[in-house]
């Protein structure tokens, strides 16, 4: 037991508390000497919209239980997490902003948990999101993983004092991001804390130079001794200090001058340092830097291709994931067999509509999209059956290999438009006519006249 527990312990979080949802070792203060935390880091705009345009395309994306067929697959609507993962998860809550809270979560804290509510018959009945930063992931002594979640008293008192509730892995539906040991993700806000410190040292900066009337630090001399310094130095910042007093005019008297000590924002290259910080903050969440407002490399020619390689490198790995944790979560050995989640990303691969009509085209000639399958992909009104809105057509002019040739094949062509003439024989017969034994000239005979072959 020794070796085993030894094993266990191996992968068990690291002392250094860097796993599941206490991030001690990584927050704190950055480089750049403000403090960054999950909460902190969603005030920089960049964040806020990478977390918004991803939570939002996973919550808008629509989300089904199918059932494998014989013909492969269809919805199984009567299936009870069809309800809870389409419409609502929870009494107070839709689908979508439940997928919206977890994704959230998921690109803030590394890790999205949910509470799975069960019925005296074991079956799901409700789905409550749980905050990241209360959880905590670990193995008892016998190297068993179990949740703890410390409730408060903001959202779910328990007599009224702070409690923390142990929960079986089979009671969490865990989402994991990226991360060391394959059960716990790490914050991608505390790994990159250093880009998003600078993004906020630069907006800070920003903010107090136009406070200051946006002129740059500077000291005042004066030729004597002055009695009260902290009075003249208040006296000057409410008289031109702030935006509201920019561009005034300084009076200064017994000799005093003022000297600028500060580069300006041009030297310091201000506006390209908050730039970059932008595409920094794209590049941590994969975002394309145009959808965060960034166009100066997005053209016509490009932008749509840069919105397709979002949905398949940045979203697809994202929805792989809510699909297998949800499959390993709430669905039973048996259930897995017959049933399946998938999300639905077509509506966001679909082009302009020239293009998705060009393809509709294509794949009605050729066989494989039916009238009504082209309807219901446009959200029209299906064509009746009887009306031929079900029949698949293909062009008549292709067949297939083995049967090219095969009018050669048989020795004769059929519905020839060709008209053979007989030649009249000295005789008066004609030649193709029956000869002495019986048969026809299948080619007419020729006869010289006049030297020439006819």
């Amino acid at each position: 037991m020794g070796i085993l527990s030894g094993l266990f312990k191996a992968r068990d979080k690291p002392q250094n508390r860097t796993s599941g949802s206490a991030y001690s070792f990584f927050m704190g203060n950055s480089t750049s000497g403000k403090k960054v935390s999950e909460r902190s880091a969603m005030q920089m705009t960049a964040v806020y919209s990478c977390v918004r345009i991803l939570s939002e395309a996973i919550a808008q994306l629509p989300l089904h239980v199918y059932e494998y067929t014989d013909t492969g697959g269809r919805k199984a609507t009567e299936h009870p997490l069809y309800f809870l993962l389409h419409d609502e998860p929870n009494p107070e809550m839709t689908s979508f902003v439940f997928r919206e809270t977890l994704m959230t979560h998921l690109l803030l804290w590394g890790n999205a948990y949910a509470q799975v509510i069960r019925n005296g018959k074991g079956e799901i009945i409700a789905l409550y999101p749980l905050m990241p930063d209360r959880m905590k992931v670990d193995r008892d002594e016998h190297g068993q993983l179990y949740y703890e979640y410390t409730v408060s008293t903001d959202d779910a008192p328990i007599n009224g004092k702070q409690a923390t509730v142990k929960l079986e892995p089979s009671d969490v539906l865990h989402i994991p991001g990226l991360g060391f040991d394959g059960l716990v993700g790490y914050s991608p806000i505390a790994m990159a804390k250093n880009t998003i410190g600078m993004a906020i040292a630069c907006e800070e900066y920003g903010a107090k130079f136009f406070a200051n009337g946006a002129q740059p630090s500077g000291v005042l001399e004066h030729p004597g001794t002055l009695k009260d310094p902290a009075k003249v130095r208040e006296s000057w910042q409410s008289t031109f200090g702030g935006s509201r007093n920019a561009n005034k005019v300084a009076v200064l008297e017994e000799g005093m001058k003022y000297t600028p000590i500060s580069i300006s924002p041009e030297q310091a290259q201000f506006l390209e340092t908050r730039k970059f910080q932008v595409n920094e903050i794209a590049r941590i969440f994969r975002v394309p830097p145009h959808m965060v407002g960034d166009l100066e490399k997005s053209s016509f020619s490009n932008i749509e291709q840069q919105s397709l390689e979002f949905v398949k490198y940045t979203l697809d790995p994202w929805v792989c994931r809510w699909e297998q944790s949800i499959m390993r979560r709430l669905f039973t050995p048996e259930e897995k067999k017959k049933y399946y989640v998938k999300f639905n990303v077509d509506g966001l691969l679909r082009g302009d509509y020239q293009s998705r009509m060009n393809g509709y085209a294509i794949g009605r000639q050729n066989g494989w999209m039916s009238a009504n399958d082209i309807r219901e992909l446009e959200n029209l009104d299906r064509i009746p059956a009887e009306d031929g809105g079900d029949l698949y057509l293909i062009n008549g002019n292709m067949t297939k290999l083995k049967d090219a040739g095969i009018f050669a094949a048989d020795g004769k062509e059929e519905n020839s438009d060709e008209e053979v003439l007989g030649v009249e024989e000295p005789d008066g017969s004609e030649s193709g006519e029956s000869d002495g034994n019986g048969g026809t000239d299948a080619v007419p005979q020729r006869h010289h006249r006049g030297g020439k072959l006819v």
